[in-house]
């Protein structure tokens, strides 16, 4: 073999490595950021969901005079009120929105965690949580001003 088919060969495997390293590097680069993106997005989505359940507690208590005691008393009242189903549908951006979604974080399908004053001479406050993150609407300290802000606003 003459020392130019060497150098041929030698050019060609240098070229192939190139092309390797060149997308190790791009993956390197690009997987972490993709990773940060897909975080944010499910971020984003808890927040919705958290801020339509908000929606429905509020809608709740201006029917009711208080929040309810449980997620679920939340869901069957949402379940029994075609128009308010038909709003929280249109606010959801969702086809065929479904009330028992309030209660559950996108991210891992667990529960919101939901709690309300249990001292009835307070003012009605609630909070809630998801368990998955640091996020939380209201607060149940004597706050008046917190009831229903959200943490992240």
């Amino acid at each position: 073999m003459s020392s130019d088919q060497k150098r041929v060969i030698l050019q060609i495997v240098l070229g192939i490595v190139i092309v390797v390293l060149a997308y190790v590097l791009y993956v390197s680069i690009t997987a972490p950021y993709e990773r940060v993106r897909a975080q944010e997005r499910m971020t984003e989505r808890v927040r919705a969901r958290m801020n339509l359940a908000r929606e429905a507690l509020i809608r709740y208590r201006d029917q009711q005079g208080r929040f309810p005691n449980t997620l679920d008393s939340l869901v069957a009242h949402v379940s029994q009120r075609p128009a308010m189903r038909s709003d929280l549908d249109s606010l959801s951006n969702i086809q065929n929105f479904a009330p028992d979604s309030l209660q559950q974080s996108p991210r891992t399908g667990s529960a919101f965690q939901y709690e309300t004053s249990p001292d009835s001479a307070r003012v009605d406050i609630y909070r809630l949580r998801d368990p998955d993150s640091d996020d939380q609407i209201g607060t149940l300290e004597m706050d008046v001003t917190r009831v229903n802000a959200a943490n992240w606003e």
